[in-house]
């Protein structure tokens, strides 16, 4: 007789390139996907960039949107305060099966805030992560954002690194919360750098640090 040796559904993960997106729209896919999931669904990841967008978590503060000019403003389920996405600003949207995972909040955060330096690293970037303020940072100043939203031990939402963009709308708010944070972007140290390039080295960090075990599809 021979062993079933097919991959157990959670170790495999679908991967999604989907362009530039409005933020609206893919926001409620996110929320359908994971209220319509089941416990055989697979995990996706979700690469895009978005259109120009302030999104503000759940815990928002409207005194941190200072001067948003023309763009628009959307308030999201994901937690965190207010940030910018645009284009040339690489978006992950992580759809995690926490529970079939066995990992909690705190551990997907390091996961996610992991990846993410080592990916910086190596492009030479030495970068880090803060506990008071969940993100990346290099030198202190932002370059890649985190925000999740759980719903029944399943996550979505998830990071958006600073690749090379424009970089001035960061100016009409308080990056998260932080009046006064500096923001940078990997085409800083790193000229002529690509979302798709960035993308290429991130996922499969990301597909080794969550534990997935190959690609479904």
């Amino acid at each position: 007789m021979v062993a079933n040796t097919a991959p157990y559904v959670g170790e495999l993960v679908t991967i999604k390139y989907l362009g530039q997106q409005e933020y609206a729209p893919v926001w409620q896919q996110l929320k359908f996907f994971t209220h319509n999931r089941s416990a055989y669904t697979t995990d996706e990841l979700w690469v895009l960039e978005h259109a120009p967008v302030f999104t503000q978590g759940q815990a928002g503060k409207a005194e941190h949107v200072l001067n948003p000019g023309v763009i628009p403003i959307v308030q999201s389920d994901r937690g965190g305060q207010v940030t910018y996405h645009g284009p040339g600003q690489l978006i992950v949207y992580c759809l995690t099966d926490l529970q079939r995972k066995h990992l909690n909040v705190r551990a997907f955060v390091d996961i996610l805030e992991t990846s993410v330096i080592a990916l910086l690293a190596q492009y030479g970037i030495v970068a880090h992560a803060d506990k008071v303020a969940p993100g990346v940072y290099v030198n202190k100043a932002k370059i890649c954002s985190l925000g999740l939203r759980i719903k029944h031990g399943r996550a979505y939402h998830g990071l958006s690194l600073n690749v090379a963009m424009d970089l001035e709308p960061f100016t009409r708010i308080n990056p998260c919360g932080y009046a006064g944070m500096s923001v940078v972007q990997v085409s800083d140290f790193v000229p002529g750098v690509t979302v798709t390039a960035v993308a290429q080295k991130l996922l499969p960090i990301l597909v080794q640090h969550i534990g997935y075990k190959g690609l479904h599809g």
